[in-house]
């Protein structure tokens, strides 16, 4: 299904995020300390090491898998990383591949829904709003109901404010989005 070979593997993840994965000694200190590693099919070290190997099985399950979607990119792994490598990057980046380059669908759609909502919230007004935030992961996801009694309690106690601030220079942070978008698609 993936058509990578080792060599592009590595040098494409060296290439985007500047961590040589052979470097790593699989010390497991990375998944030691990650949250959602019981959530992971992979575990943050497993995933460093299925890169290291890179045949097409390795590659299949990496950027297939829902690992890559489980990372909450809290950037513990790579804090505790005793060979100062960034596994969380690594994450990011297999993550990028799989979806804008294989155009493989995610395993879990509601996180995709959630950054896509959440970037789309910051390109409109320069910052996180919680009720566009909200509003476009509930139609994006059709998860329309599950959390819906939180919302006279959140509203209580100010957690969703109703005013939509936007920053100075907002337009510039526009011109931002477009440029990596415009990218992507190249």
């Amino acid at each position: 299904m993936v058509t990578e070979t080792k060599q592009d593997l590595a040098a494409r993840i060296n290439s985007a995020v500047g961590v040589d994965v052979n470097r790593c000694y699989q010390c497991g200190k990375c998944t030691a300390g990650c949250p959602m590693a019981p959530y992971m099919d992979l575990a943050p070290s497993r995933v460093m090491r299925l890169v290291q190997i890179g045949d097409e099985a390795s590659i299949d399950k990496l950027l297939t898998g829902s690992a890559i979607w489980s990372c909450a990119a809290c950037l513990t792994c790579t804090q505790r990383c005793p060979q100062d490598l960034d596994p969380a990057a690594v994450i990011d980046a297999l993550r990028e591949m799989s979806y804008y380059q294989h155009k493989v669908p995610a395993k879990q759609q509601k996180v995709v829904a959630f950054h896509r909502a959440f970037l789309d919230t910051v390109r409109a007004s320069g910052r996180m709003s919680e009720i566009p935030l909200i509003r476009r992961y509930k139609l994006a996801s059709l998860d329309l109901l599950a959390d819906v009694m939180l919302a006279p309690l959140m509203v209580a106690r100010g957690k969703l404010p109703f005013r939509i601030h936007r920053i100075k220079g907002w337009r510039e942070m526009r011109k931002i989005f477009d440029a990596c978008e415009k990218g992507k698609a190249e």
